[in-house]
């Protein structure tokens, strides 16, 4: 009798009494740890998808986690006999972009003046003196996502970026969406949210291509939920109407003149110069936070004339519509549907999932599958259905009228499978999930856009943000009414435009200062109280053009 455990895309014959962090050591995977399996750092998470009968009862330490996650340095496998399939919160390669495409008809922004400088050996922050070396000088700018956590490394003697990294944000266990990680956040003390995401960010620094005391500052973009909990604040009030944070009441009061926050490296225990510091973007208003200040710096609406309107589609997406005069902004209550969350064979975008389909006149299945580059050896089959491949389902679906408007089958099959095996499947309450999430988007789409009185013919552009976006089939993607119903000349693509704003913002104290002023003149809109939601709300879940 013997347990295989499968990890991370490795297998290994697991005997009684070890733990999964002692099979992963056998194998060669990595599990992120800082108190050497010990159970204090609680860093070492893993989700048990298959098998969780095969191990021991979650221990003392482990009572905050919820749903299928376990310490691996905990989690003993028992007498028995089967498969133990499970991963850790680093699987494989994200994919992520590492720059934002180029806008049409817009200069890059080169403006390049940060607040760490060099005078000769001496290192100044904002003018005054942190260290002395004659060595490189670099900051970090970071996308704090609900499920990805994206970093870039930049030279601040030359502006560019050195690094990227990228891991699945370690919160998830809290849960998949930003409501039920303040729910959580408020009922376990300890701050273990924060903890955790800071101890894997810790581990992502070192492993870059520097000496970690050689990074200076460190800017930040995230939703509102993300950064206030990065930041160890009360997210209480943001989880409850009108979903502020403190930082917007205390502006509101007159307490400070902007929502951005800076506080010492050190006191969040990240390992870069101890004189470093963290700065925070602004939050705009509500769940519009940080990332969508980032979004907007990267887009330069502050210089813009012309009438565009930008979408950061997520599991909290994020609508702008306005120009250098005038701004509106709501947030779109989607769920994290289309990043997989909820769906029977969803995952992220990483090798093993499904990013492209197309279903021929035979009816037969032509995939698309995320892979390594060459010369690894890619998965064998698919692993999953990330977001560009659940939006290619829907869309041939429709296209092929196996599936109704309603998101029904037209042949009263249970499912449609996607491998051979018929473990990769798509069903009927998938379809219904990412309505769902579509629906969100659309109503508020359509709201702000009665707000600001105009048409979807007045934008001159309409910018789709993120990395789920930039990998959708526009075409797919408007035959569902996932995005509005607009020419390749309007409809543009820009890829992670946080992790670009963010980046714009270590580079320049002026870029800074620009994103503050304009987040302060922005309208929020709160698409509930819209007494046309609820009708726009149910338009919206319908799979036909917008």
């Amino acid at each position: 009798m013997s347990v295989t455990l499968h990890i991370d895309g490795h297998s290994v014959e697991a005997p009684v009494g070890a733990t999964i962090f002692d099979c992963a050591e056998i194998i060669g995977v990595h599990v992120p740890t800082s108190c050497h399996k010990q159970g204090k750092c609680r860093e070492c998470l893993v989700e048990v998808v298959e098998g969780r009968e095969l191990l021991a009862d979650p221990t003392q330490e482990e009572l905050h986690l919820s749903g299928h996650f376990r310490l691996s340095c905990r989690a003993k496998i028992t007498a028995g006999e089967g498969e133990l399939r499970c991963h850790t919160m680093r699987r494989g390669r994200i994919r992520v972009l590492e720059r934002l495409a180029a806008l049409p008809g817009q200069p890059a922004d080169d403006r390049f003046d940060p607040a760490v400088r060099r005078d000769g050996e001496r290192i100044l922050l904002d003018g005054t003196n942190i260290a002395t070396t004659t060595g490189p000088i670099f900051g970090l700018a970071i996308d704090l996502g609900t499920t990805t956590v994206v970093v870039n490394l930049v030279d601040l003697d030359t502006g560019k970026i050195t690094a990227t990294t990228s891991f699945e944000n370690p919160q998830r266990f809290g849960g998949s969406n930003v409501m039920a990680r303040i729910a959580y956040d408020c009922d376990h003390p300890g701050r273990l949210l924060q903890r955790t995401l800071l101890g894997y960010l810790g581990h992502a620094i070192e492993s870059l291509p520097c000496d970690n005391k050689s990074i200076y500052e460190i800017v930040v973009a995230g939703n509102t939920t993300m950064r206030d909990l990065f930041f160890g604040l009360n997210v209480h009030s943001v989880g409850q109407s009108p979903f502020r944070s403190l930082t917007e009441y205390e502006l509101l009061e007159g307490k400070r003149e902007t929502t951005a926050l800076s506080v010492t490296a050190k006191s969040l225990r990240l390992p870069i110069h101890p004189a470093g510091r963290v700065y925070s973007l602004p939050l705009i208003a509500c769940h519009v936070g940080a990332d969508t200040a980032a979004c907007l710096l990267a887009i330069g609406l502050a210089r813009q004339e012309k009438l565009v309107a930008m979408m950061d589609i997520g599991t909290n997406t994020e609508l702008v519509v306005g120009n250098k005069d005038r701004i509106l902004a709501a947030s779109c209550p989607a769920g994290p549907a289309f990043e997989g969350n909820g769906i029977d064979a969803g995952m992220p975008a990483l090798d093993g999932a499904i990013e492209r389909v197309h279903i021929a006149d035979d009816g037969s299945l032509q995939l698309g599958i995320i892979g390594p580059p060459p010369p690894e050896v890619p998965p064998e089959g698919p692993q999953g259905i990330c977001g560009s491949g659940l939006v290619d389902i829907l869309s041939e679906l429709r296209r092929t009228g196996r599936m109704t408007h309603t998101g029904r089958f037209t042949n009263h099959e249970p499912f449609l499978a996607l491998d051979a095996a018929g473990l990769v499947r798509f069903n009927e309450l998938d379809a219904s999930l990412l309505a769902q999430a579509k629906g969100a988007n659309v109503a508020g789409i359509r709201i702000v856009m009665k707000h600001y009185g105009i048409e979807m013919s007045d934008l001159h552009q309409f910018y789709l943000a993120g990395g789920f976006a930039h990998h959708l089939d526009l075409d797919a993607a408007r035959r569902i009414g996932m995005v509005p119903n607009l020419g390749d000349d309007k409809l543009i693509q820009i890829g992670n435009a946080a992790i670009e704003g963010a980046t714009i913002a270590l580079r320049s104290v002026r870029a800074r200062r620009e994103i503050e002023r304009l987040c302060r003149g922005i309208k929020h809109i709160e698409l509930e109280t819209d007494p046309e939601f609820f009708d726009l709300f149910v338009q919206g879940c319908l799979f036909e053009p917008v």
